[in-house]
């Protein structure tokens, strides 16, 4: 099953996000991998494509797992979580319907 997860940023958290960021994607690769990304990516702090030193406000991944708990541990573990660069992340169970 999808499931959706967000997570919002700290003040300040580019520097964190760019030390983190390549043990980050490395995790969703494997998963992309497998097959099982259905969206994944940041939410800029501005209104552009490259917000550079504005940096971002949160993530939103759409990733398959095979339940809730297992979601909720792989969210737990995101080097994200670790360097501080999240101050919440929640996750839920997601229905694609469109497209």
């Amino acid at each position: 099953m999808w499931y959706l997860i967000y997570s919002e940023d700290v003040e300040n958290s580019l520097p964190m996000r760019a030390q983190a960021r390549p043990a980050h994607l490395e995790r969703l690769k494997v998963l992309a991998d497998q097959g099982r990304v259905l969206a994944a990516g940041p939410c800029p702090a501005i209104d552009s494509e490259d917000p550079g030193e504005a940096g971002f406000t949160g993530s939103l991944v759409i990733l398959d797992f095979n339940s809730l708990e297992d979601a909720q541990a792989w969210a737990d573990a995101d080097p994200y979580v670790a360097a501080g660069v999240y101050s919440k992340v929640v996750v839920k169970p997601y229905k694609k319907v469109l497209p």
